[in-house]
């Protein structure tokens, strides 16, 4: 008999995958957390029956939500990242060579505990001297912080249950406020292909915010949809901008700088949504 996984990810479109054992099951105080080996993907975690990340696509993700913006800011060096419970957004900002420190905020604890165990390729980097973890409401902590970070990076799941704040204009507002004058953030922010409206509501609030926004894209194969957004919103620096010669020379899976670059140009359907906004 085979076991397999699905995920309903919308009311029309489910995804399968058989899986060969389930690792770790629990319901901790915020959400239903497991991860399961697979034949395809490796390990996979997934939050109230929705897949987070993956062992095997997860570098497509994770690069972009933290080196685009990184190397946008020509002086990174204090990062604050929103949620981001697996490690995968931290590993790749300590690894940054301009960051000096970084201040990572999960609500879950659990979701922390689970990924050390069961995803060390990803949770490596939560023991970099580089990085404090702390164990609270992101939401309020960008409220308690004016001023002090020069990249944020909001890492969240889908806006539902404790991440749907993370999502809303009020939060984004605390995170300009949480900037330094010339400080720049980016969140993801789903798929264009099954939530162009929730694009459209964001983008239309940072640019009532910040004077430069941009949306940009990656492929993640087992997000629905496969093409995945982030938008980044600066007081200052603009990701176009940036020369390629000053992107640093790390060991990239996915990112680099002709990525870097070419992620900003958004297929037609993506920029009359963006219009519409």
């Amino acid at each position: 008999m085979e076991l397999w996984y699905t995920e309903n990810q919308n009311d029309d479109l489910r995804f399968s995958c058989r899986v060969t054992r389930t690792l770790h099951v629990e319901k901790t105080p915020f959400q239903h957390l497991a991860v399961l080996e697979t034949p395809c993907f490796g390990r996979v975690l997934v939050l109230d029956g929705i897949v987070q990340t993956t062992v095997w696509d997860e570098f497509m993700y994770h690069e972009m939500i933290a080196h685009v913006p990184l190397n946008t800011h020509p002086r990174p060096e204090k990062v604050l990242i929103i949620g981001g419970g697996d490690g995968g957004t931290a590993r790749e900002v300590v690894r940054h060579p301009k960051v000096k420190n970084a201040v990572m905020v999960e609500i879950d604890e659990r979701v922390i505990a689970v990924s050390r165990q069961y995803l060390p390729e990803l949770s490596r980097g939560l023991d970099d001297p580089k990085l404090e973890l702390r164990i609270e409401d992101g939401i309020e902590y960008v409220t308690k912080h004016p001023g002090e970070y020069d990249v944020i990076l909001i890492d969240s799941p889908d806006p539902i249950g404790p991440a749907k704040g993370l999502f809303g204009r009020q939060f984004y507002e605390g995170v300009a406020a949480a900037l330094k004058e010339d400080g720049l953030f980016v969140a993801q922010t789903e798929s264009p292909l099954f939530n162009p409206d929730l694009i459209a509501e964001i983008y239309r609030n940072l640019r009532e915010i910040f004077p430069i926004v941009r949306l940009y894209l990656t492929c993640v194969p087992t997000y629905p949809g496969g093409m995945w957004s982030f938008t980044l919103a600066s007081k200052k620096y603009d990701p176009l901008e940036v020369k390629p010669e000053d992107i640093p020379a790390l060991p990239y899976r996915y990112y680099n700088a002709e990525i870097h670059r070419a992620a900003f140009a958004l297929p037609q359907f993506l920029q009359e949504i963006l219009r519409r906004a």
